[in-house]
């Protein structure tokens, strides 16, 4: 167990306890909730929520224990594709079922254990668990990724993600008929505050903006192409959601489990389709593309045949 004792600095005065606490310690906003959700932080001898401001000159106690970090474990994960490869980055098609690194609580396939197992070396940047990372795709979501191998690539990448320099282009086959057929949703994403997995429209949410155009209209639903101008967790599931219009099989956020189970649908219909970038080595503009895996096809050919 770790415990910190120390003054509230007038900069802090006013701030929640959790975005405080997270920038004293340099731990990340989720895991100051965590602390406070536990009781592991007081005010001068008051337990405090994460809700609740800190005030100048109080006396602030955190006690809390380390978590060890995950490790990353070389795996062989069939339908895990390699789109392209050089010495500064590798695109891979990543199948659904895998994280982008290793993560408390997660102990399925990742894509840096699939990329030890095929024998990559990947750039040291970044924390442990996640060198290299320079963007991820949720465990439900399929389609390309790109991953540094060399420590240029990682900082320059990073930057062009940061700055929004990069095209993520996304198939989405979303319930009903969004109207209108293409359109742009802006609307601020921030964690739902009913639940510690989800994450939704808020007020005090970070900017997000999603672009979409609709690609063909079925019976009962809708094939878009998105494009993200941002790229907040859970955006184009919870943009959608937020139209009233989800993911088809994505039941976390509202969609039709009847017609998921039609579709034999077992995570929301999403896919990466293209990704678009300049190369950190060449300073080229380049693009990479990717097919429908088997299970979103197979549910895109029943809705066709509706």
């Amino acid at each position: 167990m770790e415990r910190r004792s120390l003054p509230v600095p007038d900069g802090l005065a006013g701030e929640r306890a959790d975005a405080a606490i997270a920038k004293l310690l340099g731990f990340s906003r989720t895991a100051a909730a965590e602390i406070l959700e536990a009781g592991g932080a007081s005010l001068d001898g008051a337990v405090l929520a994460k809700s609740d401001r800190l005030h100048a000159d109080g006396w602030l106690e955190v006690e809390w224990q380390p978590k060890q970090d995950p490790i990353v474990v070389p795996v062989l994960v069939p339908g895990f594709e390699i789109v392209h490869d050089d010495d500064d980055l590798v695109v891979i098609d990543k199948p659904v079922g895998v994280a982008a690194h290793p993560a408390v609580g997660w102990d399925g396939p990742t894509v840096l254990g699939a990329l030890a197992g095929a024998g990559f070396r990947i750039s040291t940047s970044g924390a442990a668990e996640r060198a290299g990372i320079v963007h991820r795709l949720d465990v439900g979501t399929s389609g390309l990724m790109v991953v540094a191998k060399s420590e240029r690539a990682y900082t320059e990448l990073k930057r062009q993600f940061h700055d929004r320099e990069v095209d993520k282009i996304y198939h989405a086959v979303v319930q009903g008929h969004p109207d209108p057929f293409s359109g742009t949703i802006d609307a601020p994403i921030g964690r739902h505050p009913g639940s510690s997995w989800k994450f939704a429209v808020t007020a005090g949410g970070k900017p997000s903006v999603t672009h979409y155009d609709t690609l063909e209209a079925m019976r009962s639903a809708t094939l878009l192409e998105i494009h993200l101008e941002t790229g907040r967790t859970h955006q184009i599931r919870v943009h959608m959601a937020a139209q009233r219009h989800p993911c088809a099989g994505d039941l976390l956020y509202g969609a039709d489990p009847s017609l998921a189970a039609r579709l034999g649908l077992e995570r929301q219909w999403l896919h990466a389709m293209r990704l678009g970038f300049r190369h950190p080595g060449s300073g080229e503009r380049v693009e990479f593309s990717t097919r429908y895996p088997e299970d979103l096809a197979h549910a895109l050919d029943v809705l066709r045949a509706d």
